[in-house]
């Protein structure tokens, strides 16, 4: 078991169902996956720029991330579908509470002028949205094997009916963001 998955099992759980009087321990809030995307929009010209992207992603997770493709044609952007367009990871049970760690506790105190992550990304069913501009943060990446700074966007997924619920939640695990 990871740190935080215990933390969650003795110390958040216990919290939860003080503020929120729960009756039924399967009604508790819990995080179900944490989902990781990297867009690359260089990459109609430029095929190699996914494959460094899917290295550094997954060096960023700790397992292989998948191609995503282009749904749609638009000539404007010179896309076609089916086009590689960036990639994405989904982490489960005790890989996403070791990702969340180190981001709690490596990755956000590292981004330059940090003032937390803003609240509104709540999408109303417990689920929290965020992006980060550049993948450097992370200290796993090797910044002589880098090409090009990229975003990274991050989607925490709970088991919260209220977005209060995901807010307590995700404060427990010391993520920062404005309120």
């Amino acid at each position: 078991m990871t740190n935080y998955e215990t933390l969650y099992n003795n110390v958040i759980k216990k919290s939860l169902v003080e503020k929120f009087g729960y009756k039924n321990p399967h009604e508790v809030p819990k995080l179900t996956k944490i989902v990781l995307n990297m867009g690359v929009g260089d990459a109609v010209t430029d095929k190699k720029k996914v494959t460094n992207a899917m290295e550094e992603l997954a060096a960023i997770a700790g397992q292989q991330p998948v191609i995503t493709k282009a749904r749609k044609s638009i000539a404007t952007f010179k896309l076609r579908e089916g086009m590689p367009i960036g990639c994405k990871v989904t982490l489960r049970s005790a890989r996403m509470y070791e990702f969340l760690e180190r981001l709690v506790n490596m990755a956000l105190p590292r981004i330059r002028d940090f003032h937390g992550i803003t609240g509104k990304n709540f999408d109303g069913k417990g689920n929290f949205a965020f992006g980060i501009k550049e993948q450097i943060i992370f200290p796993e990446i090797n910044y002589e094997k880098v090409d090009e700074v990229r975003g990274l966007d991050i989607v925490i997924c709970t088991t919260a009916k209220t977005d209060e619920e995901a807010k307590f939640l995700l404060t427990s695990f010391n993520l920062p963001y404005k309120k």
